[in-house]
């Protein structure tokens, strides 16, 4: 039975080797394309798209990840299929059940490898190449800021930084200041600032506009102290994408937001994903256990892959039609990421048990 296990996880994996040597190069292509268009003389070189697209493979292949394991599954145990060792299997009294169990393992090292993966690879590697994207179009002067900059609130203090500049300096500063009633009395803008060690900020190029009643006064000055509402984390990391962030990132970034009274949902949504992708994992590959004997006369791998990737495709545009719908609708983070990978968990595993006792 043990050799037999073995042998089945065996497949399975090889399984994952075709599906992943198919889907990375061609995801990888269409990366690639897509950041070419952004090189220029001046900055962005090919040289440097080709690097930050290999930089962010291993993001590819996480994301990937659940597609992998569905058709992997349907691979691996395809090919026994064909070669009838699957009947060999269910006539020496190995279950559906066990035959199962035995792929849902391969599905957990699968889940686990893509998990190290992801916190301690492919994290700092997508960060980096990002950072490298942002210099060299900065460069060139093309450098777009951070969608609706980065927002901080300490008390009745509102702040905004336009952008960080490629030398970690937040730029384009904005202060709001309002009275406990909500009435704005004083907004301050500099061009950019310079970050003190005791994490005080000299703010460069100063406007002040100020109100007391109907009556407004406005000055300038070279430079001003202030003392920042941001958090004292690397400046950078606040604007990096949702995506690239480790589950670490995510999980202190939240508690940033959360104590600077500022929404969080999205950033949870990412954390819950990534903590829910190992239970899609093991979906996906348990799929592949009633699809395999469900088509165990079809003649070839082609008509079933081609049938997994919709399927595939299908759950993944369902999933995040159903997590964009919770964030629009302020539902419960936890529930509106996992729920769905948890139904179709169960799903699967009913099929599963289906299959063997109608078999």
């Amino acid at each position: 039975m043990r050799i037999t296990s073995v042998y089945l996880i065996r497949n399975v994996f090889v399984g994952f080797l075709a599906a992943a040597a198919l889907l990375l190069p061609l995801f990888t292509t269409f990366d690639l394309v897509s950041e070419l268009d952004d090189v220029s003389s001046g900055g962005y070189r090919w040289t440097q798209a080709v690097e930050v697209v290999l930089m962010t493979l291993p993001r590819r292949a996480i994301d990937l990840g659940p597609f992998i394991a569905l058709l992997g599954g349907i691979t691996g145990l395809g090919q026994l299929a064909m070669t009838q060792e699957l009947t060999a299997m269910r006539t020496a009294g190995i279950s559906i059940v066990r035959i199962a169990v035995t792929t849902m393992f391969a599905g957990v090292v699968l889940a686990l490898l893509l998990g190290v993966v992801d916190e301690w690879v492919a994290s700092p590697l997508q960060q980096k190449g990002i950072q490298i994207r942002n210099e060299a179009l900065a460069v060139a002067g093309e450098a777009a800021s951070a969608t609706g900059g980065i927002w901080a609130r300490r008390g009745d203090e509102v702040a905004r930084i336009g952008a960080v500049s490629s030398k970690n300096k937040p730029v384009n500063i904005e202060v709001f200041h309002y009275t406990p009633t909500m009435l704005l009395t004083s907004y301050i803008f500099a061009d950019s600032a310079d970050v003190r060690a005791d994490g005080t900020w000299l703010l460069n190029n100063v406007q002040i506009k100020e109100w007391d009643g109907a009556t407004e006064t406005f000055r300038q000055v070279d430079h001003m102290p202030w003392q920042s509402v941001f958090s004292d984390r690397r400046l950078k990391e606040l604007t990096l994408p949702t995506e690239s962030f480790s589950i670490k990132q995510l999980y202190h970034y939240i508690q940033f937001l959360q104590g600077s009274n500022q929404p969080s949902a999205e950033y949870e949504m990412a954390l819950w994903q990534k903590l829910g992708r190992p239970i899609l994992t093991l979906a996906m590959i348990l799929f592949a256990v009633p699809f395999t004997f469900a088509q165990q006369r079809s003649p070839g791998l082609g008509g079933r892959l081609a049938l997994g990737a919709v399927i595939g495709l299908l759950i993944y545009v369902g999933n995040q039609i159903i997590v964009n719908l919770g964030l629009l609708l302020a539902a419960n983070t936890m529930l509106t990421t996992l729920a769905p990978s948890i139904v179709l968990l169960g799903i699967a595993l009913v099929l599963v048990f289906r299959f063997d006792r109608s078999r």
